[in-house]
């Protein structure tokens, strides 16, 4: 059956414009029999209270027939903009009238009858009856098409007036023509090969041309030349099917822009040719324009025009991805003006601004349009070398600077001379982190304010040493994995109640070949400026695991193995935690075996990343304890958000514990709390056997620390189990 196309009166003439929905704008559908059997075959929605464009063919919501989506009560679930003008009744039904409440009483039979077969039938069933709106108002003739929704959940019915469907498709049309040129959103139809077929009178006027002038005109015809790359790439997408809504700019008659956001639908013909595109064109110049102001207030200093602090760091940031990406330099020059604050104070606000502007401009002048020179506030000004190659450009740069900066202001009558203060730090050699060149920039300004002023210096050569070991670290640190110089120790963790060892906490050790056995503090903040973080995690997580399973083999079965997490680590790929339980299954342990802790600053280090990753980890099986338990800054209920198995409470609860202390009565609370959530408590920091004994009588499930052992080889750590503690240590 061939789709009918509707008409309008465009200035004498008439324009068709093709059934298609646009962003909520549904064109008119003439709905005859066989539309109202295909309404029985639409997509069955997930549920008959699920969203509207889910299980209500739009198609249906303005056509000039009613329409209906009921329960198996007969109540009204969804309805049409005719079908609630015949009933008088709002389209969401809020008093949730059934449909048989408006057939007149001596049809009850029939529409029962009409129902059930509905219910039972795979075709759409017919029948002809008499409706009411109210009581004793007369009623009028009706014939109701009927089928049950494919999900089965619902009934889909079509409510035809015995008036006919020529009667309705006139008011149809007519209130379509009436929304349509009303609208005050634009509305634009292009054919096939992207011509204008029809335009509402609102279009035409927001680009500035009367209707018959954009008629037959292509789109390109109202756009510049990116827009046209843009719409080549938009129609191969529509005549994929595919709906999109984006923001697109025009050229109005008179040659201004017009910014508008397009939500644009294909339309196809029966067979599912493509026939064209009608979008719904909301303008958006103005409103782009307050955007744009915004955003420059917001990255942008109002007095020079430079980079602000905000945008400074986003730039930095960039400069620093693209330097590592491309094996190159970067140098950060970190300017202050000397003198500035007394030229301020001596000639006024208005010549100190006056001076900042020219001051960035000179600063500017130095350097090539690619860097950036940034603001951050005052009298101080940041420069961003990119893919420098040799330090003696940057010299040359910054000497040019400082004798520009040097040279007299014109103030008005007065004409003032001032100088600068440069710190440079370089890329990667003082710092491969953001923040930490900045910082390091900052000191090296102040050593030449400090030399002398009117001078630079670089990022100084105490400092610079000691940047040099940190590298050298981090070049050990990749070694040390392959020449098997790292191990793990363990400590026990102790159940209080019948003081045997249950539990080891994994802690990391190198064995550095000059330096000896390293704790992590030693070495981990190098591992995580290096990138190395990730392959550590899975060295320890998978010697754990393996040791995890030799003991319980030895110990019992219910033998957990803690391991530290740090925020660097969760924010690795999600394939690494996939890799961790594969490894689990070949060793045939059950991942519970295994607790994750983490620290409640990990909590806070972007929240929805992390508790996806908690909850990726809990559905493996592992189970996660929050360490360090009351030193941080997170809520209570994050321990039910995120998840959380055990609370291991911090040592500084712990090592002032007595029995009429205050410690004692956080402890006791705390327990108790974790307890009615379902969590586990561990004691961190034990040192004695009156803190151990104190703990147990507060309810406290485990417990580590110095009293029972300090943390040992794996060796060890067998013998001390299968031994046993000694009672004082428990008691």
């Amino acid at each position: 059956m061939q789709k009918p196309t509707h008409t309008t009166e465009l200035h004498g003439g008439r324009q068709p414009i093709s059934t298609a929905r646009i962003d909520g704008l549904t064109s008119m559908a003439i709905v005859d029999e066989g539309a109202a059997a295909l309404a029985f075959t639409a997509p069955p929605a997930a549920s008959p209270l699920s969203a509207e464009q889910a299980c209500f063919n739009d198609v249906y919501l303005l056509a000039p027939v009613g329409y209906f989506v009921l329960g198996f009560d007969t109540t009204i679930l969804q309805m049409n903009v005719v079908g609630s003008d015949l009933l008088g009744v709002p389209r969401n039904n809020p008093a949730k009238l059934p449909l048989r409440q408006f057939i007149a009483p001596r049809f009850h039979d029939d529409f029962d009858r009409f129902v059930r077969l509905a219910l039972n039938s795979a075709h759409a069933e017919e029948c002809s009856l008499q409706m009411t709106r109210a009581r004793n108002q007369q009623g009028f003739p009706v014939t109701l098409r009927a089928s049950a929704d494919s999900s089965g959940q619902a009934i889909r019915v079509v409510l035809e007036l015995a008036e006919g469907k020529l009667a309705a498709l006139e008011r149809s049309e007519e209130r379509f023509r009436r929304i349509v040129h009303s609208a005050e959103e634009g509305i634009w139809e292009i054919d096939g090969s992207a011509r204008t077929s029809f335009v509402n009178p609102k279009m035409a006027a927001m680009l500035g041309y009367t209707i018959e002038e954009m008629l037959d005109q292509p789109l390109v015809a109202f756009m510049d030349d990116e827009g046209r790359a843009i719409l080549e790439r938009n129609i191969a997408r529509r005549q994929q099917g595919v709906a999109e809504r984006h923001e697109f700019k025009f050229l109005r008659k008179d040659g201004s822009e017009l910014w508008a956001t397009l939500a644009t639908n294909p339309i196809f013909d029966a067979e599912g040719a493509y026939l064209g595109a009608l979008a719904l064109v909301s303008d958006i110049t103005d409103s782009r324009a307050t955007t744009e102001r915004i955003w420059h207030q917001a990255n942008f200093d109002q007095l020079t025009s430079l980079p602000n602090r905000h945008m400074f760091q986003d730039r930095l940031g960039h400069e620093v991805k693209k330097a590592q990406r491309e094996g190159m330099q970067l140098a950060l020059l970190f300017i202050d003006l000397d003198g500035f604050k007394q030229v301020n104070d001596t000639l006024g606000h208005a010549h100190g601004d006056t001076l900042l502007v020219e001051a960035a401009r000179r600063i500017g002048a130095c350097v090539r349009a690619s860097d950036t020179v940034a603001r951050l506030g005052g009298d101080e000004f940041t420069v961003i070398l990119s893919g420098i190659e040799q330090t003696a450009g940057i010299e040359r740069i910054t000497q040019t600077m400082l004798a520009l900066l040097n040279r007299p202001f014109a103030l008005g009558a007065a004409q003032p001379s001032i100088s600068a203060s440069i710190g440079i730090a370089l890329y990667p050699s003082d710092a491969v982190a953001p923040e930490d060149l900045l910082r390091q920039a900052d000191q090296a300004m102040y050593a030449a304010k400090e030399s002398g002023r009117n001078r630079y210096s670089y990022f100084t050569a105490d400092l610079q040493r000691a940047a040099q070991a940190r590298q050298q670290v981090a070049q050990d640190l990749r070694s040390a994995l392959s020449e098997r110089q790292f191990e793990l120790y363990f400590q026990p963790i102790v159940n209080l109640r019948s003081g045997a060892i249950e539990r080891a906490e994994a802690l990391l050790r190198w064995r550095h070949p000059q330096r000896g056995l390293l704790a992590p503090a030693d070495f981990l903040p190098h591992a995580e400026a290096g990138g190395l973080m990730m392959e550590i995690g899975d060295w320890v997580f998978r010697q754990a695991a393996l040791q995890a399973r030799r003991w319980q083999d030895e110990l019992g079965p219910g033998f957990q193995v803690s391991i530290n997490q740090s925020a660097a680590q969760f924010r690795g790929d999600t394939a690494l935690y996939v890799g961790w339980l594969n490894y689990v299954a070949e060793l045939q342990l059950a991942p519970r075996s295994i607790v994750i802790e983490i620290t409640e600053g990990v909590l806070m280090d972007g929240i929805a990343k992390i508790a996806d990753r908690l909850r990726e980890l809990r559905e493996m099986g592992v189970q996660v304890a929050l360490d360090n338990f009351g030193t941080g800054y997170s809520s209570l209920s994050h321990l039910k958000h995120f998840g959380i198995d055990l609370l291991k409470l911090d040592r500084s609860f712990i090592q002032h514990l007595a029995s009429d202390s205050g410690d004692l009565a956080m402890c006791e609370a705390l327990i108790v709390m974790a307890h009615k959530l379902g969590l586990r408590v561990v004691a961190e920091g034990v040192e004695t056997a009156a803190q151990s004994a104190l703990l147990a009588l507060a309810g406290c499930d485990f417990a580590q620390g110095y009293v029972y052992a300090e943390a040992m080889p794996a060796a060890q750590f067998g013998e001390l189990a299968r031994r046993g503690l000694p009672r004082v240590a428990v008691e």
